[in-house]
């Protein structure tokens, strides 16, 4: 999955990205399956980090991103969500909850949606989790999160990591993604200030302990 921002610095160094690495390999060498959360704010860096990690495991690990279960802007509008677009309400928990189920079952093929940024909408079936990938990572706001229903999440995960961020430099990120992504500067600021910035003080504020914190 790309980074929200082509430009993303890695939210860990080589050496503590290598630490984790060897740990879930380690950890996982007898599991048939094995799920590794990795929770933060908006602009943490969780993709950029799952990213890393999946492409330093190899083969044998599986990328999945939460925001393949984000609503389609069609259903937000028709739901009275589309201010709070990116919000836990905003996101099928229940659609997602299942797939992390699925992949805990171990079932022989699952296929996983994939949200497209260059699209704002998620593709169906974009990525597969098969036997042939022991090792699953998954990436989300909301892994963490200590508020019903998320919080039932916790069982489904052998490893958690959270990427800790100060607030400044969470805004500042946010406010270069959407340069980036071309939004005009006054809406912006007003959708960082409404939306973005109020989903990372609920992340950061809400949130279950985790294995790793970096």
């Amino acid at each position: 999955m790309e980074s929200a921002l082509a430009s993303d610095p890695s939210p860990v160094s080589e050496e503590t990205l290598a630490r984790l690495a060897t740990l879930v390999s380690e950890k996982a060498e007898n599991a048939p399956r094995f799920v590794v959360g990795i929770a933060g704010p908006p602009a943490s860096g969780k993709s950029t980090l799952a990213a890393a990690l999946v492409d330093r495991l190899g083969a044998r690990a599986a990328l999945v991103p939460m925001d393949g279960y984000h609503f389609d802007d069609v259903v937000l509008k028709a739901k009275g969500l589309s201010h709070c677009k990116g919000a836990p309400e905003t996101f099928d928990f229940a659609g997602f909850a299942s797939l992390l189920k699925r992949i805990r079952a171990n079932e022989p093929e699952i296929a996983v949606p994939v949200f497209d940024r260059s699209m704002e909408l998620a593709r169906a079936g974009a990525a597969l989790v098969t036997p042939e990938t022991p090792i699953v990572v998954v990436e989300g706001n909301y892994l963490l999160l200590d508020e019903a229903p998320w919080r039932d999440l916790g069982s489904l995960f052998d490893l958690t990591v959270f990427l800790d961020v100060e607030r400044d430099e969470l805004e500042r990120r946010m406010v270069e993604r959407w340069r980036f992504h071309g939004r005009e500067e006054a809406a912006a600021r007003h959708w960082i200030e409404t939306n973005d910035m109020p989903n990372i003080d609920r992340v950061r504020a809400k949130r279950r302990p985790a294995n790793w914190v970096v």
